[in-house]
């Protein structure tokens, strides 16, 4: 049945439900997620560890997003209607709903493998010492074809001059974390609209140990209309969350200040040069070179620098049909991802 509760309503089956805590909370945050909602859900569902629930916060969604989650009917699904609010809000709206002693985040048009959960509790019990597990992820595009490698990384223990340099979990549909941490920590940033997770995670690394699962288990969705496809935003949240980090870092950490925001503009480039030539940004792309190279003046000597330039002038010079056709006909010439291999992560 459907049981009204505060702001909104709560998808209950039982009051002896709420006697048999499950060992894990799953938070999705969602606004307008027609599109991808249910696929999102059900790859929680067909997971083969299955002592979870899953509160799914709506922040105010115009379309249909509230009779897909609420037909699904699953004994396991906790529906919340609030007011539209950014994600980090409704993810600490999720926090205080939740009863699990692990949570874990996905964000409404991501997707896990079955075994996300079973694997990432696995590693928790197993290493008693760390309080919070990561997995590898991928990207994929709207229809969930393969885009591209996002973080595969193996780092273990203390991460905190590893996050202070680079943000390895790479999105906020990845950790699961024991709950206790959160009472330490303080809930998300609720004044960032973007980055707010890797914001979080570098709290978190700079009071427990981490435990990586060296699997993809995590793919990461990127469209038009994602987060991390708004650049302004993108830009000032992470220099806004690399400001706070370094402002409370040791004083021999500072060093990978500069090292850490060339990382980002390296980021920003390969975004900017990944739409089409009509949503291309000059001065955005200019100013994010410029920063990259400032930052880490290497840079200037790795031919990845000139391939970018490249790009952007066929991008900008020829007429669009024309563009598009030399920048299909050449992949390989135009592919910014080795950006990627550029990034500096081995410093500590």
């Amino acid at each position: 049945m459907i049981k009204s509760l505060g702001y909104g309503f709560i998808v209950v089956q039982s009051i002896t439900e709420y006697k048999n805590m499950p060992e894990i909370s799953v938070i999705i945050p969602v606004y307008n997620g027609e599109k991808t909602i249910q696929e999102t859900i059900e790859s929680v569902l067909h997971q083969t560890y299955t002592s979870f629930e899953i509160l799914v916060i709506n922040g105010g969604s115009a379309d249909s997003t509230l009779d897909i989650v609420s037909h699904i009917g699953d004994r396991r699904i906790k529906l919340f209607n609030y007011p539209q609010a950014n994600v980090a809000v409704n993810r600490n709206r999720g926090l205080t709903n939740a009863s699990g002693e692990f949570i874990t985040f996905l964000d409404a048009d991501d997707i896990w493998t079955k075994d996300k959960l079973e694997l990432q509790y696995k590693a928790l019990q197993e290493s008693p010492e760390a309080t919070v597990a990561y997995s590898w992820t991928n990207a994929i595009d709207q229809t969930g074809k393969f885009l591209r490698v996002c973080s595969h990384a193996q780092w273990e223990g203390n991460v905190y001059a590893k996050f202070l340099l680079d943000d390895f979990i790479g999105n906020g549909s990845n950790v699961m974390v024991r709950s206790f941490a959160f009472q330490e920590v303080g809930n998300f940033n609720e004044t960032l609209t973007n980055a707010e997770d890797t914001e979080m995670w570098i709290r978190l690394a700079a009071r427990y140990n981490f435990v990586p699962v060296e699997k993809v288990q995590v793919f990461y969705r990127i469209s038009p209309n994602s987060k991390s496809s708004h650049l302004s935003g993108l830009e000032i949240s992470n220099l806004k969350v690399i400001e706070l980090a370094f402002t409370n870092a040791d004083p021999s950490l500072q060093y990978l200040k500069p090292h850490r925001i060339a990382n980002l503009y390296k980021y920003l480039i390969y975004k900017a040069l990944t739409v089409s030539p009509s949503n291309q940004n000059n001065s955005q792309v200019m100013r994010f070179l410029w920063q990259s190279i400032l930052n880490d003046p290497s840079m200037i000597q790795k031919p990845i620098i000139y391939k970018a330039i490249l790009k952007f002038l066929v991008m900008n010079l020829l007429p669009e049909k024309i563009a598009v056709s030399l920048l299909q006909r050449f992949p390989r010439l135009f592919d910014m991802s080795t950006f990627f291999g550029y990034m500096k992560t081995n410093l500590v």
